[in-house]
């Protein structure tokens, strides 16, 4: 008889993640996380406590997926290296999106994670009140970008171009639309999917002129403290 693996509150959360990648998250339950383990679900409570705790672990689980900025690597390309990790995570698990941010007991792995983010952003000059709305502003963009990619009604990577021919756009009722929908599938290759490192780019070109703006500033309220 081959021995079976012990439970533990990992196998556990693990289960729940392959339970929500076939069924979302309203399938996330405490028995059918059972099942997925082939236990009765009472014997999830000896390590997680209801289904509170196990969508915190879940969530937990979702932080410890994504890549942090590297340490060896400048603010912008680690912040790079971490937001394409964070939107990777969230189009292969696409159940994420709503549980990441949303419960009231961050664990151990997501503490990690804005931990990380928020000392990448501090090491590479931004001020701890900058470094807070740098945060906000980039993961607006990833997790917005995300959802978009999700729901749209066509494949990101290759699928706007079909997408749009099928569309008649009328240019004397809509000519700026048209113009741009012609304009951008005009080549035939457009890539939604492809536009993720272009937008992050114009954000961190951003957020760049912001901590240099800053930079200039103390320097000049050091030369004139009265001022």
């Amino acid at each position: 008889m081959t021995e079976r693996e012990p439970l533990t509150a990992r196998r556990v959360i693990e289960a729940a993640a392959s339970v929500a990648d076939r069924g979302g998250l309203a399938a996330v339950s405490m028995r059918n996380v059972g099942r997925e383990l082939g236990v009765e679900a009472m014997s999830l409570y000896h390590h997680v406590a209801n289904k509170a705790a196990l969508l915190d672990g879940l969530a937990d689980w979702v932080f410890g997926q994504f890549t942090p900025p590297p340490r060896d690597a400048d603010w912008r390309e680690a912040i790079a290296v971490r937001s394409a990790s964070v939107r990777t995570v969230l189009t292969t698990h696409p159940w994420a999106l709503g549980l990441v941010d949303s419960r009231a007991n961050p664990g151990p792995g997501s503490l990690r994670h804005y931990d990380a983010v928020i000392g990448c952003l501090r090491r590479g000059g931004f001020s701890t009140a900058t470094a807070a709305r740098a945060f906000s502003v980039i993961d607006a963009y990833v997790y917005g970008f995300a959802l978009t990619e999700r729901n749209l009604p066509f494949d990101a990577a290759s699928g706007a171009n079909d997408f749009a021919a099928a569309i008649t756009l009328p240019t004397d009722e809509y000519p700026h639309l048209a113009e741009l929908v012609s304009t951008v599938t005009a080549t035939g290759d457009y890539s939604f999917a492809a536009e993720f490192d272009v937008g992050l780019d114009i954000i961190l070109d951003g957020l760049g002129s912001l901590l240099a703006d800053t930079d200039v500033r103390h320097r000049d309220e050091r030369r004139d403290p009265g001022h």
